[in-house]
């Protein structure tokens, strides 16, 4: 008695009072539930939200894009997002354990843990650039606001014109800036020091994409940063992880409000936000508007990777994850519309010392992350203060994304093998995930990365979960328009499609088919998976061997026994039955052996078969 009160005084527990446990002892449970949606905003939150969705936002009609994002948001986005938390949830399973509702299927879990490591792997060389940047804005004159340094061209031009001496007045520096800008309009042809900057210095990008050129050092010591501080953040799973959002999802909000507050102060602003905000109604016409607004809720929201179904696997049952969805897909794209306001102020700052119309200077991707903002940040006073937040912004982005994709593949392992041993050691696990990530990551920090960078019974489970069951309007979406919108997306990027290229650089075709297969990659698994569950399943005929594979798997349901009620309630197994009597343990083997024989007849019966005489075991 006295050794457990003294593990609950070392546990932060109140003497007297119970200590609090993880429900699911075996797995862990978040700390709480903010926690859960910390990471879960963390995740959804990230970079895409700064950089995508402002340049597609007044790409497509400014205003008026809003009108098909926000009904994307709530025919797509949301529906989606509460099926992977629930499903997740449920089961307290990740990616791959989920699929125990209809094995033939597991192969869509195997294509998110494919898409989570392909994001993951670009994901962290983009954050190793966002440290990059973020050391070097540690000195009193960014290396990207002047002209005259070894790596500018005469194609050169900058807004503040020739580095000035350190003498010169202030008169002098504002002269200069109008003669600079004057230049600037005059000429045909510019290049500002940040766009040089980012290609001959930072990427010092090759010639073509078969010529992988030099390991560039400086950005791979900042992947090794990268993935190091992502691994110590998940040393210990959820429960380190959990602590550190705190921090991750949160600061990044205060980043952009001390940069709107700074922004929209600055000459020119209110031209910016305006271009951001005036609405070109004829472009909600245009099926390609549409297509961007669904894409970018897929893209922020990150459906279909596999990190929601795993977020989710570490709640507790009875989480009302339904609210959760809501709360966080809302958020999501809140901050989409909220960082528009910040990047636009600046923008409309930018053309108005350039003296160009805003769309000139907009750029989006990393043109917009490393290029365009970086030259506003040079026109603010203490220039390396800004620039040192918003690339600490940037990184704080990605990492509360990254934390879930590693997470995602590291969970998809443990659950698959499943002993007590992996379970014990998932620490070394995370380590090895982040090595091999690491690893793979090392082409993209070559001169040629830039090139590489470019169902009914379900418902009843949700009630049983939450206590009420999914409202009408997540049912029709689910099994009609969501599909919808899916089956659209495909069509219209199929039917879109452009050969890629990199401002004049056409990608040659073999570097298209590597790109082709690995998108492909993902897709293949389940068609793979599929023929292969349905080979190994009992049955005379394929139609037999079909409806079998489509079967929920006995262990589906709740992961722990005590919510395993209704028809979830324990059968005969092992373990249950040594501890039962015998009479007791010969009406359970009973039971199940009924269970196993209705399963053959509805084979059969899916066959045509009217004999019910005869019980074969499906297992034949």
């Amino acid at each position: 008695m006295e050794e457990k009160q003294l593990s609950g005084i070392l546990n932060g527990a109140v003497p007297g009072e119970p200590v609090k446990k993880d429900e699911n002892s075996r797995r862990g449970n978040w700390g709480n539930q903010i926690e859960f949606v910390l990471t879960s905003v963390g995740y959804a939150v990230g970079l895409g939200n700064v950089w995508r969705f402002p340049y597609l936002c007044y790409r497509n009609g400014g205003g008026a894009f809003m009108l098909p994002y926000f009904i994307m948001l709530v025919f797509c986005g949301i529906p989606l997002f509460f099926l992977e938390l629930s499903f997740g949830q449920f089961a307290s399973q990740g990616c791959l354990g989920v699929w125990k509702i209809s094995p033939m299927f597991k192969g869509v879990g195997y294509g998110m843990m494919v898409v989570s490591t392909y994001i993951g792997i670009y994901y962290n060389v983009v954050i190793c650039i966002a440290f990059y940047y973020f050391f070097m804005s540690m000195t009193n004159l960014l290396p990207w606001t002047y002209c005259n340094n070894p790596w500018n061209t005469p194609d050169c031009s900058g807004v503040l014109g020739s580095s000035p001496r350190f003498n010169a007045s202030l008169a002098n520096a504002t002269t200069s800036l109008v003669a600079a800008a004057s230049e600037v309009v005059n000429r045909t042809k510019r290049t500002s020091p940040s766009e040089e900057y980012w290609k001959h210095y930072v990427l010092n990008i090759s010639d073509d994409i078969g010529n992988f050129g030099e390991v560039r050092l400086p950005i791979l010591g900042c992947l090794a940063v990268s993935w190091f501080v992502v691994f110590l953040c998940l040393i210990k799973g959820v429960k380190s992880s959990g602590k550190v959002v705190y921090f991750t999802a949160t600061f990044p909000y205060l980043v952009l409000t001390i940069l709107f507050i700074r922004g929209i102060t600055l000459d020119g602003a209110i031209n910016g936000i305006k271009f951001y905000l005036t609405p070109q109604w004829q472009k909600v016409l245009d099926a390609k508007v549409w297509g961007d607004a669904a894409s970018q809720i897929f893209y922020s929201l990150g459906c279909a990777w596999g990190g929601l179904i795993t977020m989710a696997s570490y709640n507790k049952f009875h989480n009302n994850c339904f609210r959760d969805s809501i709360i966080i897909s809302v958020t999501n794209c809140a901050t989409s519309v909220y960082a528009g306001f910040v990047i636009f102020s600046i923008l409309g700052f930018m053309a108005h010392n350039l003296n160009v119309p805003v769309s000139e200077v907009a750029d989006h991707g990393p043109g917009l992350a490393f290029v365009a903002y970086p030259e506003a940040l040079t026109l603010l006073p203490i220039s390396p203060l800004w620039s040192l937040l918003f690339f600490f912004m940037l990184i704080l982005l990605g990492l509360g994304t990254q934390f879930c994709l590693l997470e995602t593949l590291v969970t998809a392992v443990v659950d698959e093998i499943g002993t007590d041993w992996i379970i014990r050691n998932k620490t070394v696990v995370t380590l090895s995930v982040a090595v091999v990530g690491f690893l793979l990551g090392v082409p993209l920090t070559t001169q040629v990365r830039l090139y590489v960078i470019i169902k009914m019974n379900y418902f009843k489970d949700v009630e049983m979960m939450l206590g009420f069951p999914p409202p009408l309007f997540f049912k029709v979406c689910w099994r009609f328009i969501s599909p919808l919108i899916i089956s659209f997306i495909l069509i219209f990027t199929v039917i879109q499609y452009k050969p890629i290229k990199y401002n004049n650089y056409v990608y040659p075709g073999w570097s298209l088919a590597i790109g082709f297969s690995m998108a492909l990659s993902s897709v293949v698994c389940i068609p793979i998976y599929a023929l292969y569950k349905i080979s190994r399943s009992p049955g005379a005929t394929f139609r037999e061997r079909l409806k079998f594979a489509c079967m929920a798997d006995p262990k589906w349901g709740p992961a722990l026994q005590e919510h395993r009620t209704g028809r979830y309630a324990p059968m005969a197994s092992e373990d249950t039955v040594e501890a039962r009597p015998l009479k007791e343990k010969e009406e359970l083997k009973d039971e199940e052996k009924e269970r196993k024989d209705e399963i053959s007849l509805t084979i059969q019966g899916s066959n045509g078969s009217t004999n019910t005489h005869n019980h074969p075991n499906p297992s034949a």
